[in-house]
């Protein structure tokens, strides 16, 4: 049976565009189920369409077989015991992409908080509070050690494409969204992200509300003043 991811709206779900582009990038079939999140219970898991297929109530999961796995970087392991190619070959490069990668998974709280995900959106430059900035700080100075060791390699974090680019590529979208000033070697690495085919092939889906009908209005109007 293909497996089934379970994903959220295109243009504001971070967490179901990482697995997403694992998946692509791992060239493992799947099918992809769209549920909106604009219905009762949304905020703390008890979206009911979305309990029937995630058993913690959130998304993204893919269904394999008769089997469920619940989490963003769950799903991307799994993708990587079928396509090893998601990490690096080079057992200490491994080892650090999968820190970048985990660092993503369970950090950057105020910039998640301050910058949510809004592929379509524009906004003006403006100021952060202290712990976002902090945050901003700390994602350049990562980016700009990985691709200062690794650059001979290719133009992702760790040369070659991996998993821990696909947990990467939210925040460069936010990047954009938000207009935040970045030096050269992180605009590079954005560019990098931002115009990966099976990324474009997410982002044309968020143009024209392609990603949700009939529409988002609640979550729209949350982040409009963003």
């Amino acid at each position: 049976m293909t497996p089934i991811l379970h994903i959220g709206p295109k243009n504001y779900s971070s967490w179901s565009l990482r697995p997403w582009l694992v998946l692509k990038w791992g060239n493992i079939e799947f099918a992809e189920h769209y549920i909106p999140l604009d219905q009762p219970g949304y905020g703390q898991g008890e979206i009911a369409e979305v309990k029937a297929v995630s058993p913690n109530g959130t998304v993204p999961a893919l269904t394999v077989d008769q089997h469920v796995i619940w989490d963003s970087l769950a799903i991307a392991e799994w993708a990587a015991e079928r396509s090893p190619e998601l990490w690096p070959t080079d057992a200490a490069t491994r080892a650090e992409a999968r820190s970048a990668t985990a660092e993503m998974h369970s950090g950057f709280f105020g910039l998640r908080r301050d910058l949510p995900m809004n592929i379509t959106r524009r906004c003006p430059t403006q100021e952060w509070p202290e712990d976002t900035a902090r945050n901003l700080k700390r994602l350049f100075n990562l980016w700009q050690a990985c691709r200062s060791a690794h650059a001979a390699k290719g133009p992702w974090l760790f040369g070659q494409r991996s998993i821990a680019d696909a947990f990467y590529a939210p925040v460069a979208t936010r990047l954009r969204t938000y207009s935040v000033p970045v030096n050269d070697v992180c605009q590079a690495y954005i560019d990098t992200v931002l115009s990966d085919a099976a990324f474009v092939e997410w982002e044309q889906a968020c143009v024209g509300g392609v990603w949700d009908k009939p529409g988002f209005p609640v979550l729209d109007k949350l982040y409009s003043d963003k």
